[in-house]
């Protein structure tokens, strides 16, 4: 059965991680980036962003270090592709009026298209963009930490420690 898998959010974080949607597995347990092909934790540990690996079943303990995690779109899927027009639709609206309310310092897309299908920009270069969707923060496109992107990890890596320059 699914369980809701909420938003993990607070005023002045940070950085907010948005990824696409929850994975079915995330839906299962309850917890961000669940599936354990998904790279998010080992991403963010060797990009020095965390001072240890944490498990899906913490991702509420990463308000303590100053992030926070969001989708732009709750519903559960196998795959991004899976998303409808119409959801994206609604959850531009959503996340534009979480990032407003909330004032992160960083909005961390995490996949390109999370980014492309927020902004409604046609593409965008890794790393930070040089005008944000909502004025007052940063916006930073970074690789999806999927296990389906090819990309490899130390390349992955390489653009999340760009994030943590940032800070």
């Amino acid at each position: 059965m699914d369980r809701p898998v909420p938003d993990h959010l607070a005023e002045g974080l940070q950085i907010v991680f948005v990824g696409f949607n929850p994975s079915r597995r995330s839906a299962e347990t309850g917890h961000h980036f669940a599936n354990p092909n998904n790279r998010f934790w080992p991403v963010l540990h060797l990009a020095g962003l965390t001072p240890r690996q944490y498990r899906p079943e913490e991702d509420g303990a990463l308000l303590a270090l100053g992030y926070g995690i969001t989708n732009i779109v709750a519903r559960p899927t196998r795959a991004a592709a899976e998303i409808t027009r119409e959801e994206y639709r609604q959850g531009r609206t959503l996340l534009a009026g979480k990032i407003a309310r909330f004032r992160p310092r960083v909005v961390c897309f995490v996949g390109k298209g999370v980014y492309l299908a927020f902004s409604g920009h046609h593409q965008a270069a890794w790393g930070q963009q040089p005008v944000p969707v909502v004025p007052g923060t940063i916006d930073f496109v970074a690789p999806s930490t999927s296990g389906l992107v090819r990309l490899k990890l130390g390349e992955m890596v390489a653009i999340y420690k760009r994030l943590k320059e940032l800070m």
